[in-house]
């Protein structure tokens, strides 16, 4: 008769197997909820469209990792903790450009992730004394290093100098001056922030799902956010928006758009920010970013041709795709207008990742703090599929 452990490694061995854990629910969460079906994403109890209306990057945050609502006061105090946090970031990699040196900026943030952890266990970095819950404050301090990170790579890339911080302004307004190298409008200032909001959390995808892996193993948070910055950097999970431009710009005008996108299809090809693992109408990131858009489009109408070359070659896209995949409609995921809202925001191609895993950040550690909070070894099984042992 088998032993226990025999019988569930037979029913293990026997069992149904989900390619890609695709339908199995691995976790509950107060964090977010993609409904696919009716395209919709909920992000700690808001519709992502109440979310942008009524909050700013910093609430957002306070939003994840305490489960209420801030107060007025409380955003504040976050926006003064993580000002206080980009200073501190811009301070160490001051003296470490060794590290801004990679040719990639994901390289580069998770070297910078890895030379972070050990700076912190073996240099007395000041402990704050401002009464914040230890774990937003660590949520910061990530936030802001990515943040300040992605963009001191891009200026040292570029040939040009490092800017400081400044403590006193908005998150994303400061971001955009430290990128560029000027200050921001207002509107270009609010779209990043918007784009930062709407990526911060997104259900169970690979990064948020490798950071839970991490953590489930009692390892601490600055290793679980170097592993999803990892699981982010692979093609087929953050790589799309920049590719999403380079289509743009071959196609170039509208009326090129259906011959350019059908002869990529005869070719075997994908169509660049079409279609989503989840969604199967209409990403709504998609039209939040697309909505943010409109506010840089009235300051630059370079933008506001960009829209529309945009959106004719979506129509033709979902044309095209729907045609040849029946039964199922793939429409524009938040990668399409995310390359659209970066490049109008002078944001470099090269730089979009990063950016993307500034505003991720606070969602990789608030799932990290949730799956401690009733933690369990994620161990799924496998199927063995190889020869039998030989002799037997």
């Amino acid at each position: 008769m088998p032993s226990s452990s025999e019988a569930r490694s037979a029913g293990a061995s026997s069992g149904q197997v989900h390619f890609g854990l695709e339908g199995l629910i691995v976790a509950d969460t107060r964090l977010s909820d993609v409904d696919g079906e009716q395209g919709r994403l909920t992000i700690a109890g808001f519709s992502l469209e109440r979310l942008v209306e009524t909050h700013t990057f910093e609430g957002v945050v306070g939003l994840l990792l305490s489960g209420h609502t801030p107060t007025p006061s409380e955003v504040e105090r976050v926006r003064a903790l993580l000002g206080e946090a980009r200073l501190r970031a811009h301070t160490w990699l001051s003296s470490r450009h060794a590290l801004l040196t990679a040719a990639d900026c994901m390289l580069t943030l998770r070297a910078v992730l890895a030379a972070f952890e050990l700076s912190s266990a073996s240099e007395n970095s000041p402990a704050s004394e401002n009464g914040a819950a230890p774990e937003l404050e660590a949520t910061l301090e990530l936030a802001a290093l990515t943040g300040v990170t992605t963009a001191h790579w891009m200026r040292h890339r570029g040939g040009a100098p490092l800017l400081e911080p400044d403590p006193n302004a908005g998150h994303a307004w400061d971001l955009l001056r430290l990128m560029r190298g000027a200050r921001p409008s207002a509107r270009a200032a609010s779209a990043l922030d918007t784009y930062l909001m709407t990526v911060s959390d997104h259900g169970m995808n690979a990064s948020t799902f490798t950071a839970r892996v991490v953590a489930s193993t009692g390892s601490d948070l600055v290793s679980a956010v170097t592993a999803a910055v990892g699981a982010l950097k692979g093609p087929l999970h953050g790589g799309a928006p920049g590719p999403v431009l380079d289509m743009l710009d071959a196609i170039g005008t509208a009326s090129s758009a259906h011959g350019w996108l059908a002869r990529e299809l005869a070719a075997g090809r994908r169509i660049m920010g079409m279609g989503h693992r989840v969604y199967r109408v209409r990403d709504p990131r998609a039209q939040v970013l697309e909505n943010a858009l409109q506010t840089l489009a009235s300051e630059d109408p370079n933008v506001d041709a960009r829209i529309a070359l945009a959106r004719a070659v979506e129509t033709e896209a979902e044309l095209l795709l729907s045609a040849r995949s029946k039964g199922r409609a793939l429409k524009a995921n938040v990668e399409f207008f995310t390359a659209v809202l970066l490049d109008g925001l002078q944001i470099p191609r090269h730089a979009f990742s990063g950016v993307f895993a500034a505003g991720r950040m606070a969602g990789w550690c608030a799932h990290y703090y949730e799956h401690q909070a009733s933690n369990r070894l994620v161990r799924p099984s496998s199927r063995y599929v190889g020869p039998a042992p030989k002799g037997t």
